[in-house]
């Protein structure tokens, strides 16, 4: 997943100003229904900055998964980050891709962020996978 922009009340960032950060999910989706499922997330970040790059968080991931037709999926999770950040993530999604045993996905998750002794924030990214 790469995060394009971050708003808060102090400033709004962009990916590649001065910095480029990029997050890796993985997970395990287990569908109750063709409608209806639950997911759980790890997705831990890497950020580069200057002559350096460090793994500067991770993101536990747990929400409901909605099939909405049509390759279109919402996930509504909750964030939980190491950083000391919480908050919820709603991700839109759809099937770019469907083979028999996996499909490519692009996605956008739009996280809202809360916590350690910083302003709420809200930020969008773009995100492409695999799934099986």
């Amino acid at each position: 997943m790469h995060p394009i922009i971050l708003i808060n009340k102090n400033h709004t960032t962009t990916n590649f100003d001065g910095y480029y950060q990029v997050v890796f999910p993985f997970g395990i989706n287990i569908w109750k229904s063709k409608k209806i499922g639950f997911s759980i997330e790890l997705a831990p970040g890497i950020r580069a900055e200057g002559e350096t790059s460090k793994m500067n968080n991770l993101l536990i991931h747990p929400g409901v998964l909605v099939a909405l037709g049509k390759g279109f999926g919402f996930a509504g999770r909750l964030a939980f980050e190491t950083s000391g950040r919480y908050g919820v993530t709603p991700v839109l999604s759809k099937v770019v891709k469907k083979n028999k045993g996996s499909a490519f996905y692009i996605a956008m998750p739009m996280p809202v962020r809360f916590g350690n002794n910083q302003p709420a924030s809200f930020s969008a990214g773009f995100q492409i996978g695999i799934s099986f």
